[in-house]
């Protein structure tokens, strides 16, 4: 990867950001799933299914620059049910970010029991498949837990896919691989859902100030 020598001058980016997202345009907006998300994650007894609906809002923030690093992004937020208990089963927060002069997509992911991760792809504004990942000990695209998840349930890995479906919904599987303290093997811990949009999305700010003038 190269990078320029002027590390200062910005771009100037477009005020509309729904407009420049490449692949992650077709993300943006509120979804929810018709049939239950599938997570499989480790018990003492071994591996445990839970059923789950899924709601998560993607909302379209200004332009970011690093320098001349330019992206155009979304903030999400995600929570999730378990199908058979009340209290919310993962609640999730982060962006997702569109670099157009590379192709770089990245996530950023924070979970509320001390976890957080930069997962990095690479994609075409026409792609309707998106893969990303993220490996612990990076410290460009990598995973940072609490001292107990470091020694109880390590995350080695994390990849992500989604796939856009012709009829505007979207499905993901997300694996992370965990070490649980104790088991000699290597634990995929699998979550699988489909979104379809139930309410489009908010204009970024910078695009709405621009409508009012």
């Amino acid at each position: 990867m190269s990078f320029p020598e002027d590390i200062f001058t910005e771009q100037d980016p477009s005020p509309d950001t729904l407009a420049n997202l490449g692949p992650l345009r077709r993300l943006a907006g509120i979804w929810e799933n018709r049939s239950t998300g599938v997570d499989v994650n480790p018990k003492p007894e071994g591996a445990e299914r839970r059923d789950f609906n899924e709601r998560i809002e993607l909302q379209p923030i200004d332009a970011q620059s690093n320098g001349p690093q330019l992206f155009y992004g979304l903030r999400y937020h995600t929570r999730i049910l378990a199908t058979d208990e009340e209290p919310t089963f993962h609640d999730q927060t982060g962006y997702w970010l569109w670099e157009p002069a590379t192709g770089l997509i990245i996530q950023t992911l924070s979970i509320p029991r001390g976890q957080v991760a930069i997962a990095s792809g690479r994609a075409k504004p026409e792609d309707t498949e998106l893969v990303l990942s993220a490996q612990r000990g990076s410290t460009s695209y990598g995973i940072c837990s609490t001292d107990f998840l470091e020694y109880a349930f390590r995350t080695e890995s994390y990849r992500i896919e989604v796939v856009f479906n012709p009829d505007g919904s979207w499905s993901y599987v997300l694996d992370t691989m965990l070490l649980v303290r104790g088991r000699a093997e290597p634990f995929l811990h699998r979550d699988r859902n489909t979104l379809y949009k139930v309410a489009e999305p908010t204009p970024n700010p910078l695009m709405l100030l621009s409508k009012k003038g």
